[in-house]
């Protein structure tokens, strides 16, 4: 069979003449010959399989230059790559959809406008780290400003602290920002997305790290939560004190469906089994809330470390005794040394003030 016209290959195929010589401009499918004289371009019928397979890959969004390396590659290498680009996709489509759902739940509450955001508040803060009394390293990063509060934990063993550092690294950026109100979710989750592919990186042949992250956005009186694994955030307000995360833990997922109470789930052996981190698992799942602060809120950020060995009620007494942030970390470190310490402790504390 000889050469086939522009034509009857765009045909044979199932994609335009247009889109052919797209693929043709930018080295993707170069013809096997041109006419010298009409310029036609002229195609190899043992080029229809991977014109197809061109054809194929754009339809699922993929773009040029990575259709370039998968069609490169071997079938049993491309099928992975083809695999992890639909991961990331579906990855990207779950927090769209999450980011989509919050935002038609905050614009039906009707007379809520982003000026909201713009009340003169600030936000005093101090964070804290410590070893613990039990381990010999710090897999635990805390991280304070203005604008960005987050504390990540990782996962005990090779990798752990590194897979912790890498996704506060990812989400530092933010806090020099000036991220409007109205744009805190997007941002804030294509930040988790940019953690999780750098914890990812850091997979070797014999390990994966994992790791928790918490974090709060400020902008304004607005601001946004992210949260993936056993990190957490607590809001002390008119003296009451409020969890506002969920643990992503198995026996957390025990509890919801009834099968533990709450002192079951805290004495349980696998209390500190994770269902959702950073890096593990086939995609980044992150719960994300937008909330409204107000003057006189305090924030609490802690990894397990400290809530799991401190009750709620000393949490509460011990974020309501102080009023300065440093002085109130000090103590919450000291309460968990108290209770033994036996992992690490990382905790943030924020106070949002009228200016």
């Amino acid at each position: 069979m000889g050469l086939m016209t522009i034509g009857a290959f765009a045909r044979a195929v199932r994609l335009t003449p247009k889109a052919l010589r797209l693929y043709d401009q930018v080295g993707l499918l170069v013809p096997a010959a041109v006419d010298p004289e009409s310029g036609y371009r002229l195609y190899d019928p043992a080029q229809v399989s991977v014109a197809r397979l061109v054809g194929q890959l754009r339809r699922i969004g993929m773009p040029l230059a990575q259709i370039r390396v998968v069609c490169g590659l071997e079938p049993t290498a491309a099928a992975e790559a083809v695999t992890a680009y639909w991961r990331q996709v579906s990855a990207d489509t779950a927090v769209r959809a999450r980011l989509a759902t919050l935002l038609v739940d905050r614009l039906s509450e009707g007379g809520a406008t982003m000026s909201d955001s713009n009340c003169a508040v600030a936000v005093r803060y101090a964070a804290g780290c410590d070893t613990g009394l039990v381990r010999d390293s710090n897999e635990d990063v805390a991280y304070a400003s203005g604008r960005l509060l987050a504390v990540a934990d990782g996962m005990r063993g090779p990798g752990g602290a590194a897979a912790s550092a890498a996704a506060v690294a990812a989400v530092t950026p933010l806090a020099f920002a000036d991220v409007p109100a109205a744009d805190l979710l997007t941002v804030l989750a294509g930040a988790v997305s940019d953690a999780d592919r750098a914890v990812r990186g850091l997979a070797s042949d014999t390990d994966q790290p994992v790791t928790t992250l918490t974090a709060l956005l400020f902008s304004g009186s607005r601001l946004a939560v992210v949260h993936v694994g056993d990190t957490r955030v607590y809001l002390l307000r008119g003296g009451e004190l409020s969890l506002l995360t969920q643990d992503h833990t198995w026996v957390q997922t025990q509890v919801d469906q009834g099968r533990l109470d709450r002192d079951q789930a805290a004495a349980h052996p696998r209390r500190a089994v994770l269902v959702r981190a950073l890096g593990g698992g086939r995609q980044v799942e992150a719960d994300l809330a937008l909330r409204t602060a107000q003057p006189g809120d305090r924030y609490l950020l802690c990894s397990d470390g400290l809530s799991a060995v401190v009750d709620r009620g000393d949490l509460r007494s011990a974020l309501a005794a102080t009023s300065d942030p440093e002085d109130t970390v000090r103590g919450l470190i000291e309460l968990a040394r108290g209770e033994g310490a036996p992992d690490n402790i990382a905790c943030v504390v924020a106070d949002v003030v009228a200016v």
